[in-house]
Formats: structure tokens, C-alpha cells, sequence
């Protein structure tokens, strides 16, 4: 069976050329497996022409015009997600693809060999003179023995290319993820195409023709007006994208940039206006740019987008072996009806205390005015004695039943593997999507679920909540735990900590699953996943009021010091980088300052903690 083909073509407001690229499409040598047109909002009937289309198999139509950068992304996202594609052939809708052009593109992959990331049509205009806007970037400093094989298929290496017909493989696009949707227009094909082409073949394939007919035929040094702006903006963004260039490579491209926008500055008409939107785009372009699951949030993609970017995350490990008891089956009075089912995932372990897990899951469980459906628990190795007395009593509707008949599932583990593993356990075995985390020595307040299920409810996929610490007597609380409410103050504080109470937290099994799950990172397992699920698109929230009754002592605070945990702050910074969640210079900053927090005294260390945490709450 050959490859999958799946064309995409990103259409605003050009019915006819549309009408064009849609007939030039359909009269391919070699037809394509799938057409799906995006239309950005389009107001001049596009959309409709499309529709009526035979040749094209979906029309995405989005609520806005999200630029080229966002049509491009939907599109994508779509192919891969819905449409199986092997390859996605991208265009704009005033690209007119000769009838050979996907063929001849097929033709130089199979005469080169291996598997390009990437390969590029030539661009005319409509005179046929070569389109210099679109003319693929040459890789630099290449091998004799590859220019030579690149010779021979008729072929030519870059290093980047536009939008303007390029096939994409979708094993390439799993591994890096898709465009940066909140480019809205230039510089986002550069950037990806970078980010495609980093350690990967991009080939130009002159025999592929296609004509993009734009009003002018001009280079990127054209006067662009306003739009200035977003060229400034897009290309700091470009050049601070850590999955698209080399060092040396920033260098370079900024140096060519710089010459660039000089030229552009010197044949402008209106150099002041160009100065003044460049100045906006600069400020702009400082800061980082939008997450795209954020972008299209609010349209038909947005789940495809969910699932594409979460494919370049870790894939989760296979759950441990484990011993599973499946006991109770009991729906307490009242249970929660908000949504389908309700899992409670609990792991316990060697060091905790039996009346303090008791009390535990008691409080997550009968004590809730809107009971869980289930318990999951996980006994992460060997347990005291009086501990196994608590795991024997679960479900089994006796006096000492501390959960009073509910369904109890509990996952035994041989050997203690750690939280991370241990819940991944419990994870594989909770019947519902909907899971709440409880410590087995904190105390959840009677309202949790039903303060907190009514956001997942309505589309969140991960709720914490403030959380009241206490030493011995939960009536007496400590310090109040809060953190930011908003999505967007959530992932600010990211960049610097966890912004969430582990021990709070309810989300659905399946976007955890989908990002790759629980992963030992030593106490920061929670933290890595939350930046996953935030950076893959998923909806947070926290909750203001203090739902959970938190246990600490001056154990607590000496974990978090160490040089087992400093090992761990520099992995864990490492992987924020990685994600792009901090910049390097948030990088820097975190692992002098969170670096040094674990190895001041445990007395000191506490001080500051309970600094930093009122601070983070405000």
C-alpha cells in the first residue's frame, strides 16, 4: 500500500483563485488521498465553494481568521489526526500546483532514497520567472558526498522554505510538533520549517512546479506597512525557538535579518511608520509567544491539536507489575452525579501511619457530600502490619470499612518503586476518567469533589485547590497554600514552579495518559507532569479555598533539600527548557535560586518556602 497523501489548503477570501487551486488539485498525475480545506473565517463565500467541491474531502471552517500561521496548524493538526496522513501536502490558496507537481515531488523522495523530513516545490509567478519570496533556503556547509547524492535525484538540500507547497513527513511533524499558530502571518513557515529541518533532509525538487500567484511579484524585502510589526515580532520569536536553531544559526539568521529590515527602512516610502510598528513588534517579540493549543482553543481543531503536540512528548512507561484485588462494589448515598464516574487514586507505602491513612480515606470517600464512584489503592511494596489491617477492611462493608462498601480496587506492588510508578499503577487500573489524588496522610474537606468537579465538568481537564497545612491537628491549621486561579497566571508561575498542590489535584486520566503519564523525577514527578499536560493544551485551574488538609513536619521540609533533590531541580529545569517553558535565562535564574534553596538549612529552607508560596498565591 503507498503512502498517504493528504493536501491542505489554507483558503481567505480568494474565491476564485481558490475555485483554481481546487481544479488543479483535483487534476493531479498522482491524486491525492484526502483534500482538506481550511477556511480562516472567509466572508466572500469560500467556505461554500469548497463545500461543493468534489474533489475536497473536509472543509474546517474556523470562527476567525487566525492567520496563515493558525490556517496552517488547523490544517495540519487535521491530517494527522483525522486523515491518516503519511505526508501532508500544504498550499495557500493562490498556489496553482502544475498537474505534475505532487508526483515529481514523490519522484525525487523515491530517486534520493530515505526518508526526507521535508520536500519543496519550485515557486513561480505567473510570468514563470522564480518567485524570490518563496525560494527555499540552502543548507550551508554540507558534505561533498551529500551534494553529490542530491545531484544525482535531481535534488537540492535546505535548510528552511515557505508554505508555499512543501510535503511534509508525518513522522517528522509527530517529533516536533506542529507551526506556532499565534504567528498569524510571516516568519511562522521559517521557524518550522527550522525546527522540521534540525537534524533532518529537507530536499528542493525543481521539477515540482508550482505558480503562486500573488498581486506582485516582490522578496521579503518589500515594503510591508504595518505588518512590519508582526515581521519583527515573528522573527525574535523564530530566532528564540530553541526547536529550530543552532547557536551559530541565530547568529547568522539575525545578522541577515538585521540587513534586511536596513534595506526595507531605506526603500520605504514611510520609514518613520516602519520604525514605529518595528519598535511595537520588538517589545513584542521579547516576550513569549502564545502556546498554540491556546490559539485554537475555541475551534474544531482544538482536540487534534491536543493530540499532534502531545506526540512529541515522552511516551509513558508501561505500568509495573502488579497484583490487582478488586473488592466492594457499593455506590455510597449521594454519589456524585456531575459526571460519568469518579476514581479516587491513593498510594501508600512503608513509612505511613494506619490511623492517619484511615482518616485519609474516610475523608476522600463516605465523608464527601459528593461521593466518588470508586477507590483505587496502591501499596507501593512491603506495609506495616496495622497498615494491612486498613487495606484488608476496604469494601468489605465491615464495622472498621473505612470507605463503608465502596468499590475498592487495590494494585499491589512487589517492591516500593516510588510514587511516580506507583501511581502509574494505580492510573492503569482506575475505571473512570475522571481521578482524584489524595495523599494517604492528608485530609480531604467534606466539599473537594463537589467544589472542584463542577470545573471538570464544564471542560476542565486539571483542578487543584489551595490546601491548609497543619503538624498534628488539622483544626489547627498553618500557613494557607494558594496558588493562581487563571489559566494564563498558571502558566506564568509555571515558569518558575509547580503551580499546583499535588495532593489537590482531580483530572482526567486520559490527557495525563496522552502526555505520557507519571515519570520518576525524585519529588518532582508533579510538576513534570502538570508542565506536559499546561504545555500540551490543557485546561487548568485552581480552586481559591483550602480543600485539603495538608500534613507537614520538619520531615517534610528536609525532603525538599539535598543533593539527591538538586540532581533533580536540574533535570526538572532541563525538561522545562526542552518544553519551552522557560527561556535560558529563566533557566539560569531558576537553578541559582531554586538551586540554592536546596541546600541552604531545613529552618531557613522553610522560611523561604513559606515566602515564596504567599507570594505565588497572590
Amino acid at each position: 500500500m503507498g503512502e498517504r497523501i493528504v493536501a491542505v489548503v489554507v483558503a481567505y477570501n480568494r474565491r476564485e483563485l481558490l475555485t483554481q487551486v481546487l481544479a488543479k488539485l483535483a487534476a493531479q498525475t498522482r491524486p491525492v488521498d484526502a483534500l482538506v480545506v481550511v477556511d480562516n473565517a472567509s466572508s466572500d463565500g469560500s467556505g461554500e465553494v469548497a463545500r461543493t467541491h468534489p474533489a475536497v474531502t473536509e472543509v474546517v471552517t474556523l470562527p476567525r481568521n487566525t492567520g496563515g500561521a493558525g490556517g496552517f496548524t488547523a490544517g495540519i493538526a487535521r491530517a494527522v489526526a483525522q486523515h491518516a496522513a503519511d505526508y501532508v501536502w500544504i498550499m495557500d490558496d493562490d498556489t496553482l500546483p502544475t498537474p505534475t507537481a505532487l508526483a515529481e515531488l514523490l519522484a525525487a523522495k523515491a530517486r534520493y532514497g530515505g526518508s526526507p523530513a521535508l520536500l519543496a516545490s519550485k515557486a513561480v509567478w505567473t510570468d514563470g520567472t522564480e518567485h524570490p519570496m518563496n525560494t527555499p533556503r540552502p543548507r550551508p556547509f554540507l558534505a561533498r558526498a551529500a551534494r553529490l547524492r542530491a545531484a544525482r535525484a535531481g535534488v537540492q538540500h535546505v535548510r528552511t522554505a515557505s508554505f508555499v507547497s512543501i510535503l511534509l513527513d508525518a513522522r517528522a511533524i509527530a517529533a516536533v510538533g506542529l507551526p506556532r499558530a499565534g504567528y498569524f502571518l510571516w516568519n511562522d513557515d521559517f521557524e518550522y520549517t527550522a525546527a522540521l529541518l534540525r537534524g533532518r533532509t529537507g530536499l528542493f525538487v525543481p521539477d515540482s512546479v508550482v505558480v503562486h500567484a500573488t498581486k506582485v511579484l516582490g522578496d521579503s524585502s518589500a515594503d510591508p506597512g504595518d505588518r512590519f510589526e508582526w515581521e519583527v515580532r515573528n522573527k525574535l520569536w523564530a530566532l528564540r525557538s530553541r526547536r529550530s536553531f543552532e547557536p551559530l544559526e541565530r547568529v547568522a539568521y539575525a545578522g541577515a535579518s538585521v540587513l534586511r529590515w536596513v534595506r526595507t527602512l531605506a526603500k520605504s516610502p514611510d520609514p518613520a511608520r516602519l520604525r514605529r510598528v518595528g519598535a511595537v513588534g520588538l517589545r513584542a517579540g521579547l516576550a513569549p509567544a502564545p502556546a498554540t493549543p491556546a490559539v485554537l482553543a475555541d475551534t474544531p481543531v482544538a482536540g487534534d491539536v491536543l493530540h499532534v503536540e502531545s506526540l512529541r512528548l515522552p511516551s509513558a512507561p508501561p505500568p509495573p507489575a502488579a497484583r490487582v484485588e478488586r473488592r466492594g462494589g457499593r455506590a455510597l448515598p449521594g454519589a456524585c452525579q456531575l459526571v460519568s464516574g469518579v476514581s479516587v487514586l491513593v498510594s501508600t507505602y512503608l513509612g505511613d501511619d494506619a490511623a492517619q491513612l484511615r482518616r485519609a480515606l474516610r475523608s476522600v470517600t463516605v465523608e464527601q457530600t459528593c461521593p466518588p464512584s470508586e477507590l483505587v489503592l496502591v501499596t507501593d511494596g512491603p506495609l506495616r502490619p496495622e497498615v494491612e489491617e486498613v487495606v484488608a477492611d476496604l469494601g468489605t462493608r465491615s464495622r472498621t470499612d473505612p470507605v463503608a462498601g465502596l468499590s475498592v480496587t487495590v494494585v499491589r506492588l512487589a517492591a516500593n518503586l516510588g510514587l511516580a510508578r506507583a501511581l502509574s499503577a494505580g492510573l492503569a487500573h482506575c475505571r473512570y476518567d475522571v481521578v482524584v489524588r489524595q495523599d494517604a496522610d492528608d485530609i480531604s474537606l467534606p466539599t473537594r469533589l463537589a467544589t472542584q468537579l463542577p470545573l471538570i465538568a464544564a471542560g476542565k481537564d486539571l483542578v487543584g485547590s489551595a490546601i491548609a497545612e497543619f503538624e498534628t491537628d488539622p483544626a489547627e491549621p498553618g500557613m494557607i497554600r494558594r496558588y493562581p486561579q487563571s489559566q494564563a497566571d498558571i502558566a506564568r508561575l509555571m515558569r518558575r514552579r509547580d503551580p499546583f498542590n499535588h495532593p489537590s489535584v482531580v483530572y482526567r486520566r486520559s490527557v495525563v495518559e496522552q502526555v505520557g503519564g507519571y515519570q520518576h523525577l525524585a519529588l518532582m514527578e508533579d510538576y513534570w507532569l502538570f508542565a506536559r499536560m499546561v504545555a500540551a493544551g490543557a485546561a487548568a485551574a485552581n480552586v481559591p479555598e483550602a480543600l485539603v488538609a495538608y500534613r507537614v513536619g520538619e520531615g517534610a521540609y528536609r525532603r525538599r533539600g539535598g543533593w539527591k533533590l538538586l540532581v533533580s531541580e536540574v533535570r526538572m529545569q532541563s525538561k522545562l527548557w526542552q518544553l519551552g517553558i522557560v527561556t535560558w535565562v529563566g533557566l539560569l535564574f531558576n537553578l541559582a535560586t531554586r538551586g540554592g534553596y536546596r541546600l541552604v538549612p531545613t529552618g531557613l529552607r522553610r522560611r523561604v518556602y513559606a515566602l515564596l508560596t504567599r507570594r505565588g498565591g497572590q
